[in-house]
């Protein structure tokens, strides 16, 4: 399949040249039903307004303290220079985020099938669930960068080939989110608009954009209107909650000068009715190790 073969249908055309437009979502937030698994009728309608839920206790007190040492770990054993799969701070060269992290973590590979986690976006999704991406994620305190505003959508259509927003992230936290340590921010509801970006994407974007994310964002003035539209909710609450969130929701993070470092681990869900073809706005797909094209249905 060629890039043009992949944009003929395309919905969200994005990476435009002129104006950025507001889309309307073709597609559901939620795809399942109550019967599917342990979410009940309620919290599914509001996740499909709002594009979001907060689970507050995932994780025990002692299962938070397991996976923290597994960060540190995985922090001190990586060496950015020998493995792209470590993203540095562009300022301080630290590590920013470490991907793939199922694959050289048993304990996140178990956490990964762990039916509180799976069995909700099996619910959400509506179907059987492979994993597109998984990361580590660390803001340190003093030190740690944000995520300026975005739609993860946009950039998984526009450099992964995924076809639809069919897709969910659950970030667990294994700090406590305040407030003023960078926690994420999010505009409820701004998921079922799809923003479109402009500008081509440059070969081998991914490399620099996951230090500091200058294409595939939307404008300032995009920003303005979105906000107008559905305001800004922030992500707070005590290590070992999760925030389950729609894959075109727009949202971002400040930085945090805070002594207090924020940490998560990071997963994607995708539909394995919504498997990656060739990408919508870039020349080819980003490793795999960013986007997984192993649609096989994870199991307990």
């Amino acid at each position: 399949m060629t890039l043009m073969d992949t944009r003929v249908d395309d919905g969200y055309p994005t990476r435009i040249t002129g104006a950025p437009e507001h889309l309307p979502r073709v597609h559901p937030t939620v795809w399942g039903t109550e019967a599917d698994g342990p979410i009940d009728a309620a919290t599914l309608a509001n996740h499909e307004a709002r594009g979001y839920t907060v689970d507050d206790d995932l994780l025990s007190v002692g299962e938070v303290q397991t996976y923290w040492q597994e960060l540190v770990r995985l922090s001190s054993n990586r060496e950015p220079a020998q493995d792209e799969r470590v993203i540095t701070e562009a300022r301080t060269g630290e590590v920013r985020s470490i991907f793939a992290v199922h694959d050289i973590s048993d304990l996140i590979s178990e956490l990964v099938r762990d039916p509180r986690v799976l069995d909700r976006a099996r619910q959400l999704l509506g179907s059987d669930v492979y994993l597109h991406q998984s990361r580590v994620n660390y803001m340190p305190g003093f030190k740690g960068t944000g995520f300026y505003w975005h739609s993860d959508f946009e950039t998984w259509h526009a450099e992964d080939g995924m076809p639809a927003p069919r897709a969910v992230s659950c970030s667990i936290a294994l700090t406590d989110n305040y407030p003023f340590n960078g926690g994420l921010m999010i505009m409820p509801g701004s998921h079922r608009t799809f923003v479109q970006c402009a500008g081509e994407t440059p070969a081998e974007n991914y490399k620099a954009s996951l230090k500091d994310q200058r294409v595939g964002v939307p404008t300032e003035d995009d920003i303005t209107r979105m906000a107008a539209e559905h305001g800004i909710e922030q992500f707070t609450g005590q290590a070992g909650s999760a925030l389950w969130f729609d894959a075109n929701i727009m949202h971002g993070s400040g930085n945090n000068i805070t002594p207090y470092p924020r940490s998560n681990i990071f997963l994607v869900f995708n539909s394995v009715e919504n498997a990656l073809t060739e990408p919508y706005a870039a020349s080819r797909p980003r490793p795999a190790f960013i986007a997984g094209r192993d649609t096989t249905p994870i199991s307990r």
